[in-house]
């Protein structure tokens, strides 16, 4: 990977922190009235996740918000984006359910004890974690009419307690993941798929489609409200998408070259392009068809223009390669491989503990300037970045704590923001390091860690800071103008 150096800085106000999720870290899923989520039933499917793990202790944050912000402060971090259970506000999940003061109340305090920390908040109403009563009730994410009432109430619910002291919200977490990951690979929450191995129900080659087209439509009908009720004069309202950088597997090759546009368009262009362009990318109508829904003219009005900010989430890079032939009913990806080596067999990067994830911190600049120029120079927050390490959870705690690989990722990848910033013109303002601390890693169970601190789960949850936390401030020390 080796470190970057760059003389290019960042804006004066560039703000950074670091990044959780609900289910990943507070655990006490039955306390003070909490219901179950999608997620709390699927981890009770035997083999669906490593080790058999759940979120049920996690790393106990829900006990824990003291300590949460005394680690975020000893580590210099401006901003904290965390997610809200909503579950444990509304424990049914829907519009005419009974809400819950308890759950309410624990963010309020967490919120007020954030500011008065001097810490911004950045609230995540929705990370995977849908009330298990809505997929029962109607099929969940599946039901159009259904979800976006209840999840416009619940923002709706949240905004009102919220809304004076939250000032950026983020609509849904990376929803390709609950759509390819819940209903066409089954690998998530609710693990719907074709693979009559791994569920008895799901239709990969359709739902996915759906699930995706629901998700913007309930993010459109949030942001209005939003933006009627609730923005006051500096709020913002954005929805965050993953999306890694797509390479030529031989850039020598048209159909390679084309195949890595597709790839980004399959990703990202499927829920940026109806926010910023009015319309699904050209590539999925053609390869879909009618499996991918139609936009109503209602719908498009909500979609359409809902961004303030764009909230990107990236690891890493692959290499893509053009497949031959017709599509694969189930191919969500756009007909193509996505690879780790290149032509001439040489890594995207080094190996972590994810065999998904191999660093590349050009890929990062790469694919900033592409958001930036695609969608007309956005602000783009980028709310997730990080790495795990090969092995990590079997070091010695000396060498664990010494996670230089993980800084050098950060030095890599901080430094090409700052080149994206300050060369290509991209207005990036904010970046969460993911994650603030070990946590529950979903299918992956405890097994791999992505914290900057260490969390001890078998003596109870001890937090030790690791060396990457305490390095993240003396790079954005270098990097944001004074």
């Amino acid at each position: 990977m080796g470190s970057i150096t760059t003389t290019s800085t960042l804006p004066p106000d560039f703000l950074w922190g670091f990044a959780t999720a609900s289910y990943q870290i507070e655990g006490a899923v039955t306390e003070d009235g909490r219901g179950p989520s999608i997620w709390d039933t699927f981890c009770k499917i035997p083999g669906k996740i490593a080790g058999g793990a759940t979120g049920d202790v996690a790393c106990d944050s829900y006990h824990r918000t003291a300590e949460d912000i005394a680690l975020l402060k000893e580590c210099g971090a401006q901003a904290y984006r965390f997610s809200i259970s909503w579950s444990r506000i509304i424990p049914l999940g829907g519009r005419n359910d009974p809400i819950n003061a308890d759950g309410l109340q624990h963010y309020i305090r967490f919120v007020n004890d954030l500011l008065a920390a001097g810490i911004t908040p950045l609230v995540t109403l929705f990370h995977w974690d849908l009330p298990d009563e809505l997929d029962k009730r109607y099929g969940g994410l599946l039901n159009k009419e259904e979800f976006v009432k209840d999840f416009v109430h619940y923002a709706q619910v949240v905004f009102e307690a919220l809304a004076g002291k939250v000032k950026h919200w983020i609509t849904f977490n990376e929803p390709w993941c609950s759509s390819v990951l819940g209903y066409n690979v089954g690998q998530f929450a609710p693990g719907r798929t074709s693979d009559r191995t791994k569920s008895p129900v799901g239709d990969g080659s359709r739902e996915c489609w759906v699930v995706g087209h629901n998700l913007l439509v309930a993010h459109g009908a949030a942001v209005r409200v939003y933006r009627e009720e609730f923005r006051g004069v500096d709020g913002e309202i954005g929805i965050t998408l993953n999306g890694d950088w797509a390479e030529p597997w031989d850039p020598s090759n048209p159909a390679d070259v084309e195949a890595s546009e597709r790839k980004l368009e399959f990703t990202i262009g499927w829920f940026a392009d109806p926010i910023y362009k009015g319309k699904y990318p050209d590539s999925m109508i053609q390869q879909l068809g009618d499996r991918l829904p139609q936009w109503t003219e209602e719908d498009i009005s909500l979609v359409r223009g809902s961004n303030d900010f764009y909230g990107m989430n990236h690891y890493c890079a692959n290499y893509i390669k053009a497949k031959t032939g017709a599509p694969d009913p189930d191919d969500t990806a756009g007909n193509l491989e996505i690879l780790q080596q290149n032509k001439n067999g040489e890594f995207v990067g080094p190996e972590t503990q994810s065999t998904w994830l191999r660093p590349s911190p050009i890929g990062f600049r790469k694919l900033l300037k592409w958001l930036s120029e695609r969608y007309e120079h956005p602000k783009i927050y980028v709310t997730e970045n990080g790495t795990s390490l090969k092995g990590e959870n079997d070091l010695p705690l000396e060498e664990l704590l010494q996670d230089d690989f993980r800084t050098e990722y950060f030095r890599g990848y901080v430094a090409a923001m700052a080149d994206a910033s300050a060369l290509d013109g991209v207005n990036v303002r904010a970046y969460m390091a993911w994650s603030l601390m070990d946590n529950f890693e979903w299918a992956d169970g405890y097994e791999t860690r992505f914290g900057c601190t260490y969390v001890d789960y078998e003596n109870g949850q001890k937090r030790i800071p690791k060396d990457s936390a305490k390095q993240l401030r003396q790079i954005f020390d270098q990097y944001i103008q004074k």
